[in-house]
Parts: C-alpha cells; structure tokens; sequence
C-alpha cells in the first residue's frame, strides 16, 4: 500500500518537481549517504519518477504534434490567387 501511495503523489507531481526529486535522489545514491536497502528503495522511486517524466513529455509532444497538424491545415487550404483562379486562364480570352 505505501508503495501504491508513492505511485499517486508522483502522479500528481508538475514535470519541474518531479525532476527535483529525481536530482535529490540521483545525488544521495551517488554519495553513498544510504544504507543498501534505502538505496534500493530510492531507485525504486526514481525509476517511477522517470516514468512519470516520460509521460509528461509525451503529452507534451502529442500535444505540439496536434497544434502542428492544426497549424498547417489552412494552409493547405488557402484558396489560389486570384489571377490563377478557374476561368482566368489567358487561353479562355481568346
């Protein structure tokens, strides 16, 4: 259960503190500032921080996709010129 408790506040964590988290953890393992067991459950919890940040950054990449798909449409769109429009054709003067 405390580790399905983790789990949901990592959820609720923006992708800046998450990644804060992450740094405070990756500097403590590398420090050796922890004993064995501690260490294993940091990883655990930084390896669900990861995750977390993954998907952020997906949402956010899926998001910049639809905005780029939604940005180029009336473009091609955009109706032609009017000197090159039907029926202005030089051949149709004479």
């Amino acid at each position: 259960m405390a580790q399905k408790k983790t789990e949901d506040e990592i959820s609720k964590l923006n992708f800046e503190d998450a990644i804060k988290q992450l740094r405070t953890i990756v500097d403590k393992i590398e420090q050796g500032q922890i004993p064995l067991q501690d260490s294993l459950e940091q990883y655990e919890q930084g390896m669900a921080l990861i995750q977390h940040c993954r998907q952020i950054l997906q949402k956010a990449e899926k998001r910049i996709e639809k905005i780029s798909k939604t940005d180029e449409e009336p473009s091609a769109a955009t109706p032609e010129p009017a000197d090159e429009a039907p029926g202005s054709d030089e051949e149709a003067l004479f």
